[in-house]
């Protein structure tokens, strides 16, 4: 079980109260957030309310997961990344350091964003194909 430390209040960026739990380590965690028991929050790590970071997951150093954000899964993301309002990082995923991933940004499972890459708000990233596969209801013809 994370140790959390006192209830830090902070103001939004609508003005409203929000209220969050500093963890031993200096990642912080609103109280409305849900931080699966095995997931990792790197040091100084923010997870806004309503994020939810699940099981497995690894977020790195200086990350700020903002609200309605969900980080898949076994996903990872480098030191410094910023993932957007209701994005979602696909289990497995990889975002590497610095990267921005914009708002309602959907990342595949499987999927790896390069560090210091930005995906544009309302984007897809999907995992690469294996070699000589063919997407769904496609002929092999069709698709070379």
């Amino acid at each position: 079980m994370k140790q959390m430390k006192r209830i830090e209040e902070f103001e939004d960026e609508a003005g409203r109260l929000v209220r969050y739990r500093r963890q031993d380590g200096g990642a912080v965690v609103a109280v409305a957030a849900e931080v699966a028991e095995d997931a990792r929050l790197g040091a100084d790590a923010w997870v806004d309310p309503g994020a939810r970071v699940l099981d497995g997951a690894s977020v790195g150093s200086r990350c700020w997961v903002e609200r309605g954000a969900v980080v898949g899964r076994r996903a990872q993301l480098g030191a410094g990344v910023h993932v957007g309002r209701d994005a979602v990082v696909g289990a497995g995923a990889r975002v590497g350091d610095r990267a921005t991933v914009g708002a309602r940004v959907t990342i595949a499972a499987g999927a790896v964003v390069a560090p210091d890459s930005r995906v544009p708000d309302d984007a897809s990233v999907h995992a690469p194909r294996p070699r000589g596969s063919v997407p769904v209801g496609i002929s092999r013809d069709l698709a070379a």
